[in-house]
């Protein structure tokens, strides 16, 4: 775990609310001088806090999309077999995140496709990957009532939650 103060919180809330402000920006809304605040910002980008910056697609506004959550189960539990599942679904562009998860099980992927006919190809072609798949059941988003970009960073850290 990384140990964090008040500074560094307040670079990491306002960096994940404006990733593309100056150094100079940045300092001013966080209370530093320019200089420490970019060796603090470079600092937690060289231990690995922050992992990159990019921009908010609005996918609306670039054609017709499906997003789809799909629940597989594999077939066998043997690490090999863990990552070689993950190593090929690590290939399919469509599959934009995958979480190995305890429960009913083993992995939810969130899938963003042009269509339900390319996301029902796409799992087709897991499926002829022979990567273990035994079962998966997929949920199509009819719409999102609710999207946060920022962690909440302060209740993480503190762990005490927002409402208390």
């Amino acid at each position: 775990m990384v140990k964090l103060d008040r500074f560094d919180l307040k670079i990491l809330v306002h960096l994940q609310r404006q990733g593309r402000c100056s150094n100079v920006e940045l300092a001013e809304a966080v209370g530093l001088s320019p200089s420490p605040c970019l060796l603090r910002t470079k600092r937690l980008q060289d231990i690995g806090v922050i992992r990159g910056y990019g921009a908010d697609i609005v996918l609306e506004t670039l054609g017709s999309h499906v997003v789809v959550f799909s629940e597989v189960t594999i077939g066998s539990h043997h690490p090999a077999d863990f990552r070689k599942f993950e190593d090929v679904v690590g290939k399919y562009e469509e599959i934009v995140e995958c979480y190995n998860v305890s429960g009913g099980y083993d992995y939810l992927l969130k899938i963003v496709a042009p269509s339900v006919a390319s996301f029902q190809a796409l799992m087709e072609q897991l499926l002829d990957e022979q990567i273990g798949i035994l079962k998966f059941s997929s949920r199509i988003v009819l719409r999102q009532p609710l999207l946060r970009r920022n962690y909440p960073l302060s209740t993480i850290i503190s762990g005490k939650r927002s409402w208390e």
